[in-house]
């Protein structure tokens, strides 16, 4: 995209109630050669991917030794298309830091968007407890678990289908 056009688009989106960020992460690994397609595949296909993102366009460090390990850093800059989008990429991608860029005073958040952001959060750290379970429990315990879970899932369509009535 032309400056131009980025600046339009990036301007239309925040208007909309979008959301502008820096968004810096940093990985490590043994391998020098494997931190540089990583890092570039985070930022082109995952971020890029996410439901609620506009733009996203990163840079990344040069991998560097710390003893018997190779660092990089990377930071990406962010558009999305509300506070939702940028709070689903730090749950699912947890970065060493971020800076909201525009808007630069308020972001104002409608209750429908809030109540869908706190679903999701329940529902992100629902999956995460489920996968760390997964490791620590019996067979035994961890079907009582998913079944737990499912019926859970089952309440929570159930109220949301009250809700709507």
């Amino acid at each position: 995209m032309a400056n131009d056009e980025v600046n339009r688009v990036i301007q239309e989106t925040i208007h909309s109630g979008g959301v502008l960020a820096k968004i810096y992460f940093d990985m490590q690994s043994e391998t020098k050669d494997d931190l540089q397609p990583l890092m570039t595949d985070l930022i082109s296909n995952k971020l890029l991917k996410m439901p609620g993102v506009v733009y996203c366009v990163g840079e990344i460090d040069e991998p560097i030794q710390i003893e018997k390990h190779w660092s990089t850093n990377a930071v990406a800059d962010v558009l999305v298309k509300d506070i939702a989008a940028l709070i689903n990429i730090c749950f699912n991608y947890a970065p060493v830091g971020i800076e909201v860029v525009k808007p630069e005073k308020e972001i104002t958040i409608k209750s429908s968007q809030l109540q869908s952001m706190l679903i999701d959060l329940a529902q992100i750290s629902t999956h995460y407890s489920e996968y760390i379970l997964s490791r620590i429990l019996t067979k035994e315990d961890l079907e009582k678990v998913q079944q737990d879970l499912k019926n859970r899932e089952l309440m929570g369509k159930s109220l949301l289908e009250k809700k709507d009535k």
